[in-house]
């Protein structure tokens, strides 16, 4: 297997490589061929001869939890949503607490998928309504703080900083008046959790953020990554009108793009101890937080 030097996941190569051939047994797939695709977070590995992809979902992550999305992913399926397919395998399977999970391999071209094409999967999306399935509420405020909780890598004055900005966002929020119905919302939508399908349009894929919640703030995700890593705005203006809603003009935009930068940034912190590499990035972003830059290019992590 071709692997990166760094954790993906948390767990060290050789024992990604004993759940990869233990689960791909269980279904009956070759795994001789496997090559890392993403490890900042999940392990995603592709199987070259099978066409399949491989994901092992992160130490610490709830069985139960990839459950749900197996049954939800499965249930757009069935209703001919734009979404990555699962394999036809009875899934998940647990080896050594790690729920992996298999997809149908989908070749991307070399450019990735525009904001502009997240936009009719996003819109239907907040528009769906499966009663069947008990997903969990959107709270930002609240994963922020069990991720600062959980950094070690940053001084106490960056710690302290961030409790306080997370302070004064919570009380901002409070005032935030919603305007579209809430609804299911994919939690972090992005051009890397979107591909090519091979008709051309795209497919929503990496649901682990499924939640119920206010689409604001899956409009204010794609509005970040267009603004923060380099798409521009004109990039972000095309999401705007094929979805029909621009979110800067909307007052409690500049909250929830705060809150959401805040989140992404706490995240990044927390896993940096099985990302090598990734805390300078991180303290520039935090420095770009104290002097208010919110043009301040980021780079991808």
């Amino acid at each position: 297997m071709t692997t990166s030097t760094w954790t993906p996941g948390g767990f060290d190569t050789s024992e990604m490589q004993r759940v990869l051939q233990h689960a791909c047994a269980r279904v009956g797939l070759d795994a001789s061929d496997a090559r890392l695709l993403r490890g900042h977070t999940n392990a995603v590995v592709l199987l070259e001869r099978e066409r399949v992809v491989v994901k092992i979902a992160r130490r610490g992550s709830r069985v139960d939890d990839v459950r749900r999305t197996v049954a939800f992913v499965r249930r757009l399926t069935e209703l001919e949503f734009p979404t990555v397919p699962l394999l036809d395998v009875e899934q998940p399977v647990v080896v050594d607490g790690h729920a992996v999970t298999f997809w149908v391999y989908l070749p991307q071209p070399t450019h990735p998928v525009s904001a502009e094409q997240l936009a009719a999967p996003l819109r239907a999306l907040h528009a769906l309504t499966l009663p069947e399935f008990a997903l969990p509420v959107r709270d930002n405020i609240r994963a922020i703080r069990r991720s600062i909780a959980a950094t070690t890598c940053l001084p106490s004055t960056s710690i302290a900083f961030l409790s306080e900005h997370t302070d004064r966002l919570e009380a901002d929020l409070e005032n935030v008046e919603f305007v579209l119905n809430p609804g299911t919302i994919q939690g972090d939508p992005q051009h890397r959790n979107a591909l090519h399908a091979p008709e051309g349009a795209a497919v929503l894929c990496d649901w682990d953020t499924l939640a119920v919640g206010q689409p604001e703030w899956d409009l204010v995700t794609v509005e970040v990554h267009c603004r923060r890593f380099g798409h521009g705005q004109r990039h972000y203006r095309r999401f705007a009108d094929t979805y029909g809603w621009d979110v800067r003009t909307w007052p409690g935009y500049e909250t929830l793009a705060d809150i959401r930068e805040l989140r992404m940034i706490t995240t990044n912190a927390r896993k940096t101890h099985h990302t090598p590499g990734s805390r300078e990035e991180v303290e520039r972003r935090i420095e770009g937080l104290r002097h208010a830059n919110r043009n301040l290019a980021w780079k991808i992590l």
